[in-house]
């Protein structure tokens, strides 16, 4: 690593602590060149990760999309951003915890669908009708009442509405 100051290659540590969330080392140095001090953090290199979409293609799982269409869900409706941001990390966790390179992007609708359940209701609606592609009114009646009866009585497995 180089000092970003004037681009010598060795520093000293002067001090190395887990950072807040305790998944990166934090590491502050001094450039022995300039005795300039930075902070660098460390963190595992994560493996990669990609989806299959609908059409047979892949990409890379991209923790910004899936907050990004919770966000979307979540327009005007009274959920913090961190708990948008807990959710993702979740699903990524999740996702990573399957122990797959390639993951469908129906798996990971269900589980950002899931966790939308959990936050709000309205939300989840919105977002199933999207990620479903709902075109009739039936679609959404279906949906609603199926969260209607879950809210009615918790312990009924999701998708049972009878």
């Amino acid at each position: 690593m180089k000092c970003p100051y004037c681009g010598f290659p060795e520093q000293r540590v002067l001090d190395s602590r887990p950072s807040r969330e305790g998944d990166s080392i934090r590491r502050r140095r001094e450039c022995v060149r300039c005795d300039r001090r930075f902070t660098t953090f460390e963190e595992p290199e994560k493996p990669r990760l990609f989806v299959v979409k609908r059409d047979g293609s892949r990409e890379e799982f991209a923790r910004q999309k899936a907050l990004r269409s919770m966000t979307v869900a979540t327009r005007k409706r009274p959920i913090p951003v961190e708990a948008l941001e807990d959710a993702v990390a979740q699903v990524e966790r999740e996702l990573f915890d399957l122990c797959e390179p390639e993951v469908p992007s129906s798996e990971i609708g269900e589980r950002i669908m899931a966790h939308l359940m959990r936050l709000d209701t309205v939300a989840y609606v919105r977002f199933a009708s999207v990620y479903r592609e709902f075109e009739t009114l039936a679609d959404f009646r279906e949906i609603v009442e199926t969260v209607w009866l879950l809210e009615k009585d918790p312990g009924r497995p999701a998708g049972v509405t009878h």
